[in-house]
């Protein structure tokens, strides 16, 4: 084609695009000799296309001599049969080292329909196997993983998701991908993205990072703790890193992290139980000693402590409430009053159950006066509380006050009341005895 006036540029583009090719290419003609040779095959076995174009099969310079005719056997049998042929040969290198190479050919028809040569891509065995590993990894991963595996684009919307991720988001893999996380999350949004972004912007964090979330689903809201690792993502075919995202591998670790935090919170309510009782042995006043129990109860538990002592001549239908004293001193200039407490009040609710109640503002009422109304203290949204018996009597009542910044209180949380009000009840016992 070298005398075509048109000829000339469609072989320089041919050249190009084969030179520019990351994968090693060369072509035979029908007779087995070499037409084309490119830069990687160069790269690979050294010989340049000066060397290889004109050559009659591998023979003599890039096979063993033992090789050389099983190998353009093969090779040109991609004429006779369609679609691809996969083959692996050891060649030989220009210094004469050798080369396990996997070869996928084909035959090139002319243009009356009968073969007219073969075309064979190769490359080193080695870097096709590490690329077959990457791919594989990447569609287990995809796939079914035991963690979940999140893409995200650098708008910070999944792109990829996992068939695990996408059971921990409650949701079907397609109705994930593109939606902004703040819809997925009713929680921690604002955080993954934030990590998310670090990401992108310096680089993956050293270690991995333990994220509370509230996940939307079609069940309701769960609160789930997730152990995350973040990837950047850039494209290996720019010149310079170009960020295409971010990969997001995730474990939920809700169970093991909320039986740490259990076993940390008796741990520690069991520490101001003992640190309670030392103090309180210091009191001369078992009444002053049942104030001090109620101080160290506050620590990481409440923000009030009402003391409410049940007078002994009241009816027991209609008892009548004392208030004895208060945590924090704050609500002190309330001792030593009656306290008026409506029908069906929570803590006459305790003290006819003789167990522990737990109430909280209901939704959409304000909360002020809802307190107001209970003679709780204005701020209160949550309250437990819990009857005092000592010596199989009924002594008075324990409420313990959350505001809104704190959790509801669950069942643990009566239990470490009941123990605390088993104490105050003793020390109250004894005041009355003294």
């Amino acid at each position: 084609m070298s005398g075509s006036g048109r000829g000339q540029p469609t072989d320089d583009l041919l050249a190009a695009l084969l030179d520019g090719m990351d994968a090693a290419l060369c072509a035979f003609d029908a007779d087995g000799v070499v037409t084309h040779w490119n830069r990687e095959a160069e790269r690979i076995l050294g010989w340049t296309a000066a060397e290889a174009v004109g050559r009659k099969g591998f023979a003599g310079w890039a096979a063993r001599a033992a090789d050389a005719q099983d190998v353009e056997d093969r090779l040109m049998a991609a004429q006779e049969v369609p679609g691809r042929q996969v083959n692996e040969f050891a060649l030989l290198t220009k210094d004469g080292g050798r080369v396990l190479v996997r070869t996928q050919s084909a035959g090139v028809p002319g243009a009356d329909g009968k073969p007219a040569g073969v075309y064979c891509a190769f490359s080193e065995v080695h870097a096709q196997i590490d690329l077959e590993r990457s791919i594989a990894l990447s569609e287990a991963l995809m796939d079914d993983a035991s963690w979940g595996v999140v893409l995200v684009d650098v708008d910070l919307r999944p792109a990829v998701v996992n068939a695990h991720a996408a059971r921990a988001f409650g949701s079907a893999r397609t109705g994930l991908l593109g939606r902004p996380l703040g819809d997925l999350l009713a929680q921690g949004a604002e955080e993954l993205e934030g990590a998310l972004q670090h990401v992108l912007a310096e680089g993956s964090p050293p270690a991995p990072v333990e994220l509370w979330v509230a996940v939307r689903t079609p069940q309701g809201v769960r609160r789930r703790c997730w152990r995350c690792g973040f990837l950047r993502l850039g494209s290996p075919l720019a010149e310079e890193p170009v960020p295409l995202g971010v990969g997001l591998l995730f474990q939920d670790i809700t169970e093991a992290r909320q039986v740490a935090l259990d076993t940390a919170q008796l741990r520690f309510r069991a520490g101001q139980l003992h640190r309670s009782g030392r103090a309180a042995a210091e009191c001369e006043d078992p009444a002053e000693a049942a104030g001090v129990r109620l101080d160290f109860a506050l620590a990481g538990f409440a923000d009030h402590a009402l003391l409410d002592v049940l007078e002994p001549s009241s009816d027991p239908a209609r008892p009548r409430l004392v208030r004895s004293a208060a945590s924090p001193p704050a609500l002190a200039g309330q001792a030593a009053l009656p306290v008026p407490y409506e029908p069906g009040h929570p803590v006459l609710q305790a003290l006819d159950r003789i167990g522990s109640v737990r109430a909280s503002v209901p939704r959409g009422e304000a909360a002020e006066g809802w307190a107001r109304a209970r003679q709780w203290p204005e701020d209160a949204a949550h309250v437990l509380c819990t009857v005092l018996r000592s010596r199989g009597r009924t002594l008075g009542a324990l409420t313990f006050v959350r505001t809104a910044s704190r959790p509801a209180f669950e069942r643990a949380d009566a239990a470490y009341a009941e123990e605390v009000g088993a104490r105050v009840a003793a020390d109250l016992d004894l005041a009355t005895r003294a």
